[in-house]
């Protein structure tokens, strides 16, 4: 049998991709011309070592300090790879765009389906846009303060991120509107900037420091910027707040998932693409922080202190000089750049397939296929204006980046989460097993993936700094309460009377006795 393809008790043979995606539910309206790695290289690119770490070292370094960096990363990417997995075995049974709400449904049965996947795809929707958002910001911080390096008159004010995230975020829907193709192509050459960028950076930093910081020092240092959190507990917390410089970054990988229905092999390369980008942007990103973290020079203006650039930026400056700061800040903003992009690509995916069964306002509108390109342009353009809309409110707070990045975390991984939930528990008796799969652990990786995912919940909606006031209070709880009042209070008021959940074939894939593995073609138990 052909690699990839299926074999089911209402088939007489094998099933191609969109032969297995009508069985889902849907016909083929995107074009399938994704590769293996193309799939792998857009959650790699979302991921994006280079913009997640770069964007919040600055915030690690402040909470918790050197330890909490350089140890918080593989503890991290330790959880979240079971996540990964927890997710990528039940990819491989479900490859739709529609991704995770898809697999609630499925997982939840025909009485709870409407509801599970309302609260998964809305739950997506808000961590992918607010995902986007950081991506953003982070992209336009860099841009003012490679500028303000060259030119000394100049300071960065609220409205200049303002202008400069629009442009950016236009740029990546004409992108996505226009140069599809080249969209594609560019991943490619995202996963090796970001490789080799990487390596350029922490050869350079390190080849021309004036001086290295000690392995104690890296390995060992805790620091408090607002020294307010006093005691051992209050140690014990801010090493804990601090994890969401990693966790921050290592998400997005959902990207594979969503971009399924336009990958060949879909079973095999969405799950191997969730998976592997795991894998390798914890190799790079761990490379990243100890090469950075050995090259600081000065630790107060590391942490922006007495108005330094702070963070990656004066890591950079402080080894390499102005121009040398300039040109590996551009290696960073090409990285963002990628990183941007293929957001909103994985956005304008998700945003797609909640229209196709009409989970959003204006659905019927938002859904139309670009008969030229196949792709969906007006959920592009959402995506675009949603994100900037995000970005917003927050500019001035002295916690903005930290909140979006807080509800860009919290808001996928519980998305994440519930799928693997439901296949634990509604879904145990009736999962039914792709091509890619658990065996034997499956309960024990799902489990603690569902922990991991409760206990960062409740750690990025804390305060981040102390004392707590208007400026520096974590607003992540309010815009995530906001979202969940507003689509738990439309599903109370109204949706709950029309909305049915994806367009499930009587939920026949589901259908089978405990264990038995759907797919008769290739086999990899993770």
């Amino acid at each position: 049998m052909e690699k990839g393809h299926f074999d089911t008790p209402h088939a007489s043979g094998p099933l191609t991709d969109e032969q297995r995606l009508e069985q889902l539910g849907y016909k083929q309206e995107l074009r399938r011309e994704l590769s293996s790695f193309t799939n792998f290289a857009f959650s790699f690119s979302i991921i994006s070592i280079l913009t997640g770490l770069n964007g919040l070292y600055m915030y690690g370094f402040n909470t918790g300090g050197p330890a909490t960096i350089i140890w918080g990363w593989p503890v991290v990417s330790f959880f979240t790879l079971l996540v990964g997995l927890a997710m990528a075995e039940i990819c491989s049974s479900f490859p739709t765009s529609g991704g995770l709400y898809y697999w609630s449904a499925q997982l939840s049965g025909p009485k709870y389906a409407p509801l599970a996947s309302w609260v998964t795809g809305w739950f997506n929707l808000i961590g992918q846009i607010a995902c986007t958002s950081g991506i953003i910001f982070a992209n336009a911080a860099v841009v003012l303060q490679v500028v303000a390096l060259n030119r000394e008159e100049f300071v960065p004010e609220p409205y200049h991120q303002v202008l400069v995230c629009a442009a950016i975020l236009i740029v990546h829907g004409l992108l996505n509107t226009f140069a599809v193709k080249l969209v594609n192509q560019l991943n490619y050459v995202s996963v090796w900037w970001h490789i080799l960028g990487t390596i350029t950076i922490v050869a350079v930093i390190l080849a021309l420091a004036p001086t290295h910081q000690s392995a104690t020092y890296v390995f060992t240092t805790y620091r408090d910027a607002t020294g307010g959190w006093g005691d051992v507990a209050g140690r014990g917390y801010v090493i804990l707040i601090g994890l969401l410089t990693a966790q921050f970054t290592m998400t997005g990988y959902d990207a594979s998932a969503h971009m399924t229905e336009e990958t060949k092999n879909a079973a095999i390369s969405g799950p191997v693409g969730i998976v592997m980008s795991i894998v390798v942007s914890f190799v790079v990103g761990w490379f990243y922080l100890i090469g950075l973290t050995f090259s600081i020079q000065n630790e107060g203006a590391v942490g922006g202190e007495d108005g330094s650039v702070g963070g990656v930026m004066q890591i950079f400056l402080d080894t390499t000089g102005t121009r040398g700061a300039t040109l590996l800040g551009c290696v960073v903003l090409g990285a963002m750049f990628w990183c941007g992009m293929s957001s909103v690509t994985s956005n304008s995916r998700m945003i797609y397939a909640f229209t196709r069964d009409g989970a959003l306002p204006f659905s019927s509108y938002l859904h139309i296929i670009n008969p030229s390109t196949h792709t969906p342009v007006r959920a592009v353009w959402l995506s675009t204006v949603l994100s900037l809309v995000l970005i917003l409110p927050i500019l001035g707070n002295s916690t903005a980046f930290a909140a979006i990045t807080s509800i860009a975390t919290i808001g996928l991984y519980v998305s994440y989460a519930i799928p693997v939930f439901l296949r634990l528990t509604l879904g145990r008796h009736t999962f039914r097993k792709g091509p890619v799969h658990l065996g034997k652990w499956s309960k024990v990786v799902g489990w603690t993936a569902v922990c991991w995912t409760a206990l960062i919940t409740v750690l990025f909606v804390l305060p981040t700094g102390y004392p707590v006031t208007a400026q520096n209070m974590n607003y992540a709880v309010v815009m995530l309460g906001f979202v969940l009042v507003l689509s738990m209070g439309w599903w109370i008021v109204d949706a709950r009377k029309w909305f049915k959940g994806p367009k499930i074939a009587a939920f026949a894939p589901a259908s089978a006795p405990p264990g038995v593995v759907d797919r008769d073609a290739t086999e990899i138990a993770l």
